[in-house]
């Protein structure tokens, strides 16, 4: 009997020790190299098969031995149809096991979305679809989608005013849709901050004519001690009923971005974004506004400018004026800089 039993358990110790030793192999024949670095990501599209998923990391170096792999995964429930998506974060020397799991847990590493000053839905578009799954094509489908623009309460003129220029952390995969949704979030918030709101109401113009207004001034100088005294003249034409004659309106309404001069085929160019030709506000905004151009608008300088001209000297500058006359005054001091600078 003492025999039978220690036999019995030698042949126990036996079979644990090949376990072990088989899980081992599995493990070390199938964790992730060391050689993928210390910040390398996989992303993993919509409706992925769970071949794909293999051949996908396979191909990133991610997975070196795809039998292994497969079988580890069907029976840790990885496999699914489809498969779930999204930006993981894979760190090097990590087992089969411990890769399953992250995968199959849905823990994505968020990707941040960058936006500045871009001119055009499509650029935004374009931009945006650097940083998250759908394409730019996907995305500029919804941003000119009337059904869709209707719903949230914009037009495909205006929609650029719900795009405050900054840095926002999102997930890889969110949909065109999830992603409005987050711009029209951090847009509320924008409002609900600094008394911005109310400033727009005491003004008696909405945050999207306060956008639009910011949008203009943004084009019309790179000086920030200027925009406040910009805005203000631009008001003050708004409220005598003066067109805006904003040069940067007829170069949107061209979309003649590389131009160096205004010419009458600009200023004559039949468009509601022409400030030449029609009173009042253009339809929205001509580009992404900076956030302090919009609280130049909101913040204006109260004066009785309604004109004013680049100096010409160099400078970045302009000149301001309360009437035509001293205006003609500072057009000529214009030219003679330019001239004095060769530039004329």
């Amino acid at each position: 009997m003492k025999i039978q039993a220690r036999t019995v358990l030698i042949v126990l110790l036996l079979l644990i020790v090949g376990l072990y030793a088989g899980y081992r192999i599995i493990l070390g024949g199938a964790e992730v190299p060391s050689s993928i670095g210390n910040d390398f990501h996989i992303e993993i599209p919509h409706n992925a098969t769970f071949g794909e998923v293999v051949a996908l990391l396979k191909k990133e170096g991610v997975v070196r031995k795809e039998g292994v792999f497969r079988r580890v995964a069907e029976r840790m429930g990885y496999k699914q149809d489809p498969m779930r998506s999204g930006r993981y974060k894979i760190e090097p020397g990590w087992t089969v096991i411990h890769l399953i799991r992250h995968l199959r847990s849905g823990e994505q590493a968020p990707v941040k979305v960058i936006l500045t000053t871009e001119r055009t839905l499509e650029e935004v578009a374009e931009k945006v679809s650097r940083f998250i799954e759908p394409d730019a094509k996907t995305l500029e489908a919804l941003f000119f989608n009337e059904a869709y623009l209707n719903k949230i309460g914009y037009t495909k003129d205006n929609l650029m005013s719900v795009f405050i220029p900054n840095t926002y952390e999102v997930y890889w995969n969110l949909s065109p849709e999830e992603f409005m949704e987050r711009m029209l979030l951090e847009h509320k918030r924008f409002w609900d901050q600094k008394d911005r709101l109310a400033k727009a109401k005491a003004m008696n113009m909405t945050p999207e004519e306060v956008y639009t207004l910011a949008s203009i001034v943004e084009k019309e100088t790179l000086k920030e001690e200027e925009k406040s005294t910009i805005a203000g003249t631009y008001l003050n034409r708004l409220k005598i009923g003066m067109r805006l004659q904003a040069d940067p309106t007829v170069v949107f309404a061209t979309r003649d971005f590389t131009t160096k001069r205004v010419t009458n085929y600009h200023t004559s160019f039949e468009s509601p974004f022409n400030t030449y030709m029609n009173a009042g506000l253009p339809p929205g905004p001509i580009t992404m506004t900076s956030i302090s151009s919009i609280d130049a608008v909101l913040n204006h300088d109260k004066h009785n400018y309604t004109y004013f001209c680049a100096v010409g000297d160099g400078s970045g500058l302009h000149a301001f004026a309360e009437d035509y006359d001293q205006h003609l005054g500072n057009v000529r001091t214009y030219v003679r800089n330019l001239e004095a600078r060769g530039l004329r």
